[in-house]
């Protein structure tokens, strides 16, 4: 029986990706003792990484890498094919987006590209993002026997392993929180995968019987999320038309063990729960289905910043603030609390709307302090007195912490009362006078 040791003092591993995801998986690998090449063409981040100032938000990146790098047990690189050539497994994290919302797989087809140039008999090669069902064996499979004139499970070994992180607590959540998901191309190559993720994985592994069964179970735990937002907006729509609360409801609803409700909100962002719907949408269009469910939930959240912006300008006119010109603070650009990651973030479209009507916009961020995506005449500071001087209303976008804490003597007194509007219920409604603060969900009485 092969040791963990044993295992792990064998093998190089190359971890094509080190943002968030990547770089949660990176850290795992050097905490289990094993010697890494991270691989990444941000030669930013990869500078960052060196100096110890990276994945500021996400616990023990920093760490691990600045003591591993002393160590010697891991190396930096943008050289995908030099790092190919020097190592035996290699983890494929890069992103999978959207392209004018068709499925993005440009970065995985590079990277595994660049893999094929280097590939060895033996090695083994593991896909973690989250791709349309039958992507390693269609597209990345032959990219690699076609450049490598090896072949797959023969040769080498070909894993699917999907990311199951929440971020803010990656590493626990590999660690720890969930079983890994494995499947192989064939026997040899599932023998591999389990010995891997068992010494890793407290929770074991559950595997899957196909390459393409796996990749959908992933598809699947994010549709599930969407669907569920989008049922809880609706419903707190409801609410709000028929002037109840609609947290106090769910709260009762969700004491029966069946009953799951998500939080509405102003919006689904990041490179997960938006984009798994589109990925099955678009695969499924291929054959003729149409997934209508999906569908009208993709539509429901994707509506929800300009029902929240509307609902925000109504608050104004409703206190004889004339939308034109009117200062608009909007709080957070993260695409939920306690992130950095702006990627496709609901404050894009908040802020588009906002500007729709004329509003003059600020936005605030405590982590995070540049964004090229913002238009120009949008002021982007980590300076929460700047961001809401003369504001005529705030806008929670994102629930980081530090807003939940926010009130109606936050700012400077002899001020005009500033309305708020909390589009995700992070704010204490008895800290407010009647009539200064909206929040999603909640009829107004």
């Amino acid at each position: 029986m092969v040791t963990k040791n044993q295992l792990l003092s064998k093998e190089v591993f190359a971890i094509y990706g080190l943002g968030n995801v990547g770089g949660s998986i990176a850290a795992v690998w050097l905490r289990a003792g094993a010697k890494v090449i991270g691989v990444d063409i941000s030669k930013t981040l990869l500078q960052q990484i060196k100096e110890g100032n990276s994945h500021k938000k996400e616990p023990f990146l920093s760490e691990t890498f600045s003591k591993s790098i002393k160590k010697k047990t891991f190396s930096l690189t943008s050289n995908g094919i030099d790092a190919s050539k020097k190592s035996s497994i290699k983890i494929i994290v890069v992103p999978v987006g959207l392209k004018n919302k068709k499925v993005d797989l440009n970065s995985v087809i590079q990277v595994t590209k660049n893999i094929s140039k280097g590939l060895k008999k033996g090695d083994t090669i593991i896909l973690s993002p989250s791709v349309p069902p039958g992507t390693t064996e269609k597209i990345v499979l032959p990219i690699l026997e076609k450049q490598s004139k090896l072949k797959g499970e023969k040769d080498f070994n070909v894993i699917y392993n999907p990311e199951r992180i929440f971020e803010g607590r990656a590493v626990k959540d590999i660690e720890e929180n969930y079983p890994a998901i494995i499947s192989g191309l064939g026997p040899k190559s599932l023998k591999m995968a389990e010995k891997l993720f068992t010494l890793i994985s407290k929770k074991g592994v559950l595997i899957m019987p196909t390459l393409a069964e796996a990749e959908a179970e992933k598809l699947f735990e994010g549709a599930y999320r969407d669907v569920n937002i989008a049922l809880a907006n609706e419903l707190a729509d409801y609410c709000e038309k028929i002037g109840i609360n609609f947290w106090e409801t769910r709260k009762g609803a969700n004491s029966q063990p069946f009953c799951h409700l998500h939080y509405p909100g102003t919006g689904v962002g990041g490179l997960c729960i938006p984009v798994y719907p589109r990925i099955i949408i678009e695969d499924a269009s291929k054959i003729g289905k149409v997934m209508n469910l999906l569908q009208y939930s993709r539509k429901i959240n994707d509506n929800m910043p300009k029902k929240c912006v509307d609902d925000s300008i109504n608050m104004l006119m409703k206190n004889k603030i004339k939308p034109i010109n009117a200062k608009i603070a909007v709080l957070g650009l993260g695409f939920r609390g306690e992130v950095t990651d702006t990627r496709l973030s609901p404050t894009y479209d908040v802020v588009d709307e906002f500007l729709k009507k004329g509003c003059i916009i600020s936005v605030h961020d405590p982590y995070i302090f540049e964004d090229k995506t913002l238009p120009k005449s949008v002021s982007l500071t980590k300076n929460l007195s700047e961001a809401t001087k003369n504001a005529d209303l705030i806008f929670i976008s994102s629930d980081h912490k530090t807003y939940s804490k926010l009130n109606s003597k936050s700012f400077p007194k002899g001020r005009k009362s500033i309305l708020f509007f909390d589009g995700r219920n992070i704010l204490n409604s008895k800290s407010f006078p009647k009539g200064l603060l909206h929040t999603i969900g909640i009829g107004k009485t």
